[in-house]
């Protein structure tokens, strides 16, 4: 029974469909390539499991809007609004579309990039996901309103942003086997679920067993950031996914998100997402 099931494992992947360059399942809405990547605005407007594939370059996905599952390895991943994931090239995976369809923003790297890296001792090789609002994804979406812009695009800043993620992803590949304590996991779980409620540091140092300041310089040590700008980071995301509501106001939408006012909430969202949130509902509807 073993070998009949590493048999049907190596088969399913053996006859993965190779995407070349640009291509994707679902429908093309834009594309454009620039500085060593392309940029495709994609959508599928309806419930469905894809084919197992594979691509020909590696990829950055940027989730705006549905619900959306994958399937590599013995991995199976969900996602929701405004989450990133990167996948280098050739990894077989299946994908499954949610029930009110998705828009993902694809970015997928030229060789050239590659060849960038290696020459400062960098790779591309593990798929990793930015599901909590971390650099990744505001680097991401930065670079959305760059390349969608309605005016000329500044090919210095497309590049910057490129070398932005590409260099924070190579990183944290290599700083990813880091040792971290087991209570680590629970904290970052607890903050995901309930980072729009008002949390103290003591009642985290409890959950975790350990003393606030040790929880604070093991956190920031292993996570990159402290717990409150944590914190921030998943109440913008969160916020960002609410403001996909055209009828929600930014003091609904600041109030849900545990923001103390829309003052707070405005001077968060533009430090971490580089706009104003009315900006930033502008960019995204508009560009549907």
């Amino acid at each position: 029974m073993s070998n009949a099931g590493v048999s049907s494992g190596v088969s399913s992947v053996s006859r993965a469909r190779h995407m070349s360059a640009g291509s994707f399942f679902g429908t093309i809405q834009g594309k454009r390539e620039q500085c060593g990547a392309i940029f495709t605005d994609l959508r599928h407007t309806a419930p469905r499991k894809l084919p197992m594939h594979s691509h020909e370059l590696a990829f950055f996905a940027l989730l705006l809007d549905g619900l959306y599952a994958e399937r590599y390895g013995r991995r199976q991943s969900q996602y929701g609004p405004f989450t990133l994931m990167f996948r280098p090239a050739g990894i077989p995976h299946q994908d499954e579309i949610g029930p009110r369809g998705v828009r993902l923003y694809e970015i997928e790297i030229r060789a050239a990039w590659q060849k960038r890296l290696a020459d400062c001792s960098a790779a591309l090789d593990t798929p990793r996901d930015d599901i909590g609002g971390g650099p990744l994804l505001w680097l991401a979406m930065k670079l959305f309103r760059e390349v969608q812009s309605p005016s000329a695009v500044d090919d210095l800043a497309v590049e910057g942003l490129l070398a932005e993620m590409l260099s924070f992803a190579a990183r944290a590949s290599r700083h990813e086997s880091r040792h971290v304590p087991g209570w680590l996991s629970r904290i970052q779980d607890k903050l995901m679920a309930e980072h729009c409620r008002r949390l103290t540091l003591d009642e985290l140092a409890r959950e975790a067993g350990v003393h606030p300041v040790h929880l604070s310089r093991i956190f920031r040590r292993s996570v990159g950031e402290g717990i409150g700008d944590h914190i921030h980071r998943l109440r913008v995301r969160t916020a960002c996914e609410r403001l996909l509501d055209p009828h929600a106001s930014l003091a609904e939408v600041s109030f849900a998100t545990g923001f103390a006012d829309q003052s707070h909430f405005t001077r968060s969202f533009r430090r971490i997402t580089g706009m104003t949130p009315a900006l930033f509902r502008s960019v995204v509807l508009h560009a549907t």
